[in-house]
């Protein structure tokens, strides 16, 4: 017995050197350090700038367990998908070669998919870096892409799942082009530029029969809150459209009238 149980822990032994030990990550690859220096904080965005091996500007943005990376030009992944350099500029090219036969796949559907939630990862990531033209521009393009999406899709669901977030990607687009604007050091540029973008959402909220919730929603309620804020902070006066609605509102007709020929000449300067 003793023998036996000798040359079964002999044979252990000889399994445990014949199998091989677990590779090393090289110190290169290994993000372990990177992860505990850099804490993930759950509910608010943790972001910074990063500089690659070749010296190109990079986004890091830490989440639970990990880190995204993003390149701060085309896509977030950096991959120009057939040499075009986003997955919508290859979708309207598409469109245009093939016509009538152009259609949204399920594998075209997935690939929208990805690219929404890419720019939508670096959207935040440049405003939680107060750059924010650079926002404005990557919420145009996922509004962009949710246009072509809404027009060209077969699967009215898989449409709806992107139309649904269009209020919160032009709330981004509104806030991060207004806060530009006051960058340039021009508030009243700011505070035209969120009455535009209120005009939208309610536009929107019109389109799918839902007025009655305008009012009431968050976002029209934080874009009326920052341009009161603008306007009190710069001492900024009505706009004339504001002038216009108040005189129709108390039947100043006349002046209506004169506030609607000064706006059309505004229009027209632009």
């Amino acid at each position: 017995m003793a023998e036996e149980g000798s040359s079964a822990r002999t044979n252990i032994h000889r399994l445990a050197l014949a199998t091989p030990a677990m590779p090393r990550s090289p110190r290169s690859n290994n993000i372990d350090r990177l992860l505990r220096d850099w804490a993930y904080e759950p509910g608010r965005p943790v972001v910074r700038r990063a500089v690659g091996e070749d010296g190109r500007e990079l986004l890091q943005m830490r989440v639970d367990m990990g880190v995204l990376q993003l390149e701060t030009t085309g896509r977030p992944d950096g991959e120009k998908p057939e040499g075009f350099p986003t997955y919508y500029d290859l979708l309207v090219s598409a469109a245009f070669q093939e016509g009538t036969e152009f259609a949204l796949n399920a594998e075209r559907q997935q690939e929208v998919d990805r690219e929404f939630v890419q720019f939508y990862h670096r959207r935040i990531c440049w405003l939680t870096l107060n750059e924010y033209e650079r926002a404005a521009e990557d919420a145009e393009h996922s509004l962009r892409l949710m246009d072509f999406s809404s027009a060209n899709a077969e699967d009215r669901d898989w449409a709806m799942l992107h139309e649904q977030y269009r209020p919160f990607v032009l709330f981004h687009k509104v806030q991060a082009t207004a806060l530009t604007r006051l960058q340039e050091d021009k508030p009243e540029a700011a505070v035209e530029v969120i009455g535009s973008g209120l005009q939208s959402l309610a536009a929107i909220f019109a389109q799918h029969g839902a007025e009655e919730h305008y009012d009431e929603d968050l976002f029209v309620v934080k874009l009326r809150e920052m341009q009161e804020s603008i306007k009190s902070q710069f001492h900024i006066g009505p706009s004339l459209a504001e002038q216009l609605a108040d005189a129709v509102a108390t039947e100043q007709y006349e002046l209506a009238a004169k506030l609607r020929d000064r706006l059309a000449r505004k229009v027209e300067r632009k």
